[in-house]
This record gives structure tokens, sequence and C-alpha cells, in this order.
């Protein structure tokens, strides 16, 4: 279908007649990696970071759980690479995860010098909780369940003290810039949405995608509303390549109350001794793992979900009594103050719970700095797909890949050899076509119900195959309309991404990490590698394991 093929969004403009603004980076994204990112740019370079919403609504600011990093002397840098491994199902890069694991306690120390608070033990150093997939107690929090608020406090106020940093919030980036005068892509900025300022252009040397993950392409999920997939669509359009999008994390407890949104409950309460439980009071997890109810997330998410189709139950339930009530609300004070919302008392009753989408392992293929084969494109955090993950993420590596990879990024751009920002004369005029009104209300909650049902836990080659007939449809309107506003360009976003992703999990004939083929239970060694997607090509590429750098020069 030709309108996946498009290179840009269809949106007429004239470069000459839009507001347009000059810097040296460009950094879409206000989470961990956006800001760690920012940070450490601006030390060198000027800055604008764009918020599509406010400042402080991101994946990161919605964390419970918290921060994995060596600081303990009875864990070692062998065994948190080692955990990480074994959760990533033999795809994970093993440079990236020394890398990562390395230098995490590092990126620890800088934040409390910077002022984050954490929890702290009676000798008054960080407390370390323990979490599903960890054989040691590595995670740091803060003020129990709200690692990711205090997390974005600190960064976005250390932002704010950078002169050489501006942010923009309420901002939209629509697409990204494509110099190619002299015969080599290079990133030159982006195009972007204001309410008050309308279409604008920011030209840039450098662009960074840190724009967080598409969970909200799943009716079930425990992503913000901003995670719709822009990055990965953007990128996708720009040329760049995509890799392990087959791979999406689902948390398995969320809470389960009808008419409600799923709100996170943290894995940190199973690390403090909450089970997982039918309705009779019989533990799910107790014979099926060796680590039990703190098994790796794809092996506990799906046997919640067999458990569900074989009683035919709604939910199961997360069993915290045993740290009465005090214990819970002094452990867990936010999530205790949810719960409470709903007449819940953790210390007295079972919390009902069902799996949700929560973390999208795949995305922007990169190397250990970032950078992506388009010259001048970076990517980091969510967005970006290192190879630190594998095929299934390891509880709390994802706050810090943000900021070991952020500050890697920004290393980068110093090195790489970018040519100042200078404006490509652009007129992208559209033909608007004649098609009936959409409901693009109506388009999303029929994609993310369908991605739900046929992409979810547990998938098979039939149902990916009905999906791609869907997109065909969808794809006829949402692809053909001009739209005006961020709704519209945010539905293309979530169709983009999700096609992308049953491409991938229809290609992956195996049953590896967060990919479940009921069709192919078993995992395949020959599949030990990695999908590479590309605007460019009928069909996938294939990287082996181990050949995880893109192919870029540092200039044009």
């Amino acid at each position: 279908m030709n309108s996946y093929h498009e290179r840009e969004m269809l949106i007429p403009f004239r470069s000459a007649l839009l507001p347009q603004i000059f810097t040296d980076v460009v950094i879409v994204g206000t989470g961990v990696a956006g800001l760690r990112a920012a940070i450490e740019a601006s030390q060198r370079h000027d800055v604008i970071v764009l918020a599509k919403e406010s400042i402080d609504l991101s994946n990161t600011s919605w964390a419970q759980g918290g921060i994995a990093a060596v600081m303990n002397a009875k864990d070692s840098i062998n065994a948190h690479i080692q955990d990480t491994l074994d959760a990533g199902v033999g795809l994970c890069e093993s440079d990236a995860v020394r890398a990562l694991v390395q230098e995490g306690p590092d990126e620890i120390r800088q934040l409390l010098a910077w002022g984050m608070r954490v929890d702290r033990d009676q000798s008054g150093e960080p407390a370390l909780g323990l979490e599903g997939g960890h054989h040691c107690h590595r995670i740091i929090h803060s003020d129990g369940d709200a690692t990711g608020v205090e997390l974005a406090r600190c960064l976005v106020e250390k932002v704010r003290l950078q002169r050489r940093v501006r942010m923009f919030d309420r901002c939209f980036a629509i697409d990204i810039l494509v110099d190619q005068r002299k015969g080599a892509r290079r990133a030159a900025g982006v195009l972007t949405w204001h309410p008050r300022h309308g279409l604008q252009i920011i030209w840039a040397r450098a662009t960074v995608l840190a724009s967080g993950g598409c969970g909200q392409i799943f009716r079930e999920t425990s992503n913000p509303k901003v995670a719709t997939g822009d990055g990965v669509s953007m990128a996708w359009r720009a040329g760049a390549n995509l890799t392990d999008l087959e791979f999406m994390q689902f948390h398995p407890t969320t809470l389960y109350v009808a008419g409600a949104p799923r709100h996170l409950i943290s894995e940190a309460v199973r690390g403090e001794g909450a089970k997982l439980v039918d309705r009779d009071g019989e533990s799910i997890m107790r014979h099926l793992h060796e680590l039990a109810d703190l098994a790796p997330r794809d092996v506990v998410s799906r046997a919640i979900v067999r458990h569900l189709a074989k009683s035919g139950q709604s939910h199961v339930w997360l069993d915290a009594r045993a740290m009465g009530s005090a214990g819970f609300s002094k452990r867990f004070p936010g999530l205790s103050r949810m719960l409470q919302g709903f007449g819940l008392d953790a210390g007295r009753n079972l919390i009902p719970v069902h799996p949700a989408a929560h973390y999208s392992i795949g995305g922007v293929h990169t190397d250990l700095f970032g950078r992506s084969n388009v010259t001048g494109l970076y990517a980091c955090g969510e967005c970006a797909a290192t190879g630190v993950h594998g095929a299934n993420r390891l509880a709390s590596n994802s706050l810090l890949e943000g900021l070991v990879f952020g500050r890697r990024v920004a290393q980068a751009i110093e090195i790489d050899s970018l040519p100042a920002a200078t404006p490509v004369p652009l007129n992208h005029e559209v033909e608007r076509p004649e098609r009936g009104e959409l409901d693009l209300a109506d388009v999303r909650s029929s994609l993310r119900s369908a991605m739900w049902r046929n992409v979810g836990i547990e998938r098979s080659s039939a149902k990916l195959s009905d999906m791609l007939e869907m997109f065909s449809f969808w794809g006829r309107y949402a692809f053909d309309c001009v739209f005006e506003d961020p709704m519209g360009w945010e539905t293309q976003n979530m169709l983009t991404s999700a096609r992308l992703m049953v491409l991938a999990a229809l290609s992956r004939n195996e049953s590896r990490g967060t990919h479940t083929r009921i069709d192919r239970p078993l995992i395949d060694p020959e599949l030990e590698g990695h999908f590479m997607w590309n605007i460019n090509r009928e069909d996938f590429d294939w990287k082996a394991r181990g050949a995880f750098a893109p192919t870029q020069s540092s200039g044009v």
C-alpha cells in the first residue's frame, strides 16, 4: 500500500513561510534519556528540548520500580550483566550490556550529587530492593514507589539550570527533516506544531529522538497518553533502520477495575513478598519457575493469561496482606493512596491485577553511542534499540539505560563531524483527497482493541495476518487524509508503529522472551539475531547477534 511508504506525512507547507529556529541540537522527548542527553550536550552546544505535552509527562515520571545498579559490595558487575543476559534470552548485545552495567553506578552517584532523593537504609546508604529476574538486591527507589517522579524532578531542575538549553512544552514533533543535497542522507532538524505558533521548523546539526515507546497502541497499557510511537514512526519515514519491533514487554500486574485506567502495581511489591494467587488463594507461580513470583516479566505474564484462559476468570489477585496495612503504606505510599481511591486496603484486601503493555523493547537501531544509519540522527531511551534488552527487558534496567545512553549520545555528537544547521528550501504540496469524514477516536479505539486481541501476550500467524488486512483498510483512510492537529498525526504514528510490530511478529517464527507464538512455541537457534526494517526495502534485513552497529559516516 503506497501510503505506508510516503517519505513524509501528508502536511502541505512551504518552509519560506514558516517560523524557523536554528540550534546545534534538538531533542525530541523529556523523559530520562532526553533530559540526560540535554544536560550533557549543553556543556558544549545550544540545545532545544521538545515536550509533546507538559515537560513532566513521560514514561519516566510514571515509573515506580526504581533504577538497577551495582551499589553493594555483595553484588557485582558480572552478576548484573548475567541477570540482564538471562532475561534477554540470547538476543542481548554483550558490549551494550557491559557499557550499561559498568557505567550505571557513576550515573547514580551523579544523580545523588545533583540532589535526587532516594530511600536509605539505617546506615544512611541507598536502600536496595529486589525485583523480578534479579538475583541480588540492587534496585534504588525514591519514596517507595515514586522513583520516576523524583528522577524527573531532579533532571528537569538540572536542565533548567543550563543556560544553553531551551525547553518548548506542548510542541509536537511531526517529522524529521532530511537533507540529501550532497548525496548522503542527513537529519537536518524537525518540523513541529505548537498550539500558539502553528507549524514551525527547527534546524539542527544533530537531531535526537528520545520520545518513548508505543504502549498506547494496546487497549490494556500502563503507559501515559503520549506513548503513541511517534519517534519510531518519524525515524521510519526518515529512512532509519528499526529493529526488534516484535518485542513488547507486558507488565504482569496492573490494577484491574472495570472502567478504570490500568494503574501499574510495581514489581517491587512482589519483591517485598507479595504473591500472585487465584480466587481460591492458590499460588499461580509456585511451581512454574525457580524464582516463582519474581520470575522475568514475560514468564509471569504468560502464566497469568494461561491461567485466565483455563479458569475463565477476568483477572488474578496480588496478595500483599502479609505486609499489613501500615507496612504496605510505609513501603509503597503512592500505591497505597491510589488503592484507597478504589476502596482497597492492600493490608486487608486482595488486589485485582491483569497484565498490560508496558515497555517497547525495539526501536531505532543504534550503535553504542546512539547513532542511527542516518547521519546526524540519534536515538536513546525507549524509542531506541541499543541491544541492551534483547528479547525481554530486565526489571529496572530502563531508567538506567536512559541515563547511560542519554549521556553517550551527547558524547557522540561532540565527536562526530557534523556541519552547522543550514536551511533547505522545502515546498511540500499535497492534494487533499476527497474522502468521507474520519472518526479518529473510533480508529484509535478499534486499533487498540485489535492489537490487544491479536498481537498481545500470545500471538499466532492467523491472527497476525488478520491484522495486516485491517491495516489495509485503516490505511486507505488514515494515510490519505491531511490532518492539521496532533490527534491525526498521532493516529498515523500509532498505525505505522503497530503495523511494523505486526510485520516483525510475523517474521519471527519462534517464541522468545516477550514474543510468544502459540503456533511456534519453541526457541529457534537459527533466529538468534535481529530483524532489521527500513522504508527503502521491500522486506526485512537480518543481523546476526554481535553485529549491532549501524553503518554511518560522521559527516556529509
